[in-house]
């Protein structure tokens, strides 16, 4: 079986704003971001692209860096899932579509499911709604494990 996970642009994306809300005195680069991330300065470039599509981040092109739209206490980790296009609302779990109508379990499965999973997204949703990247970054701060 196969096991599907939401995109890591989700997290690259609060890895993203997080560096540029402590390194407010740092000129933060796609090249900069990409060497904490440990991974390519164009995913990073994809992901501010997204970022500053929603609002979140103002990108200068060239060296001159990115710098944030809005106070961090006002971006919700749902602001900032929903800036990366995870998944498209309503899509978080899929539901396999080719049953056997003339089963009760494969006649009915779908829209039993489909109620389930709703309310399971929405939960997830209000979970990340209720936290704020300015939590995130005193969680940071609080567990700075650099010597």
């Amino acid at each position: 079986m196969t096991t599907v996970k939401i995109s890591t642009r989700f997290s690259v994306a609060i890895h993203i704003l997080s560096i540029l809300a402590i390194g407010k005195n740092v000129t933060c680069t796609s090249e900069f971001f990409a060497i904490s991330v440990k991974t390519n300065p164009v995913v990073i470039r994809r992901v501010t692209s997204m970022l500053k599509k929603a609002g979140l981040v103002h990108v200068n092109l060239g060296y001159k860096g990115t710098t944030l739209l809005k106070p961090i206490d006002q971006i919700t980790l749902l602001d900032v899932y929903r800036a990366v296009e995870v998944v498209k609302e309503g899509q978080l779990f899929q539901i396999h579509e080719d049953t056997e109508l003339a089963c009760i379990v494969g006649a009915n499965i779908q829209s039993v499911l489909s109620v389930i999973f709703k309310k399971a997204e929405i939960s997830m949703e209000d979970v990340l709604a209720s936290f704020t990247m300015q939590d995130v970054v005193d969680d940071l701060l609080k567990k700075d494990r650099r010597e």
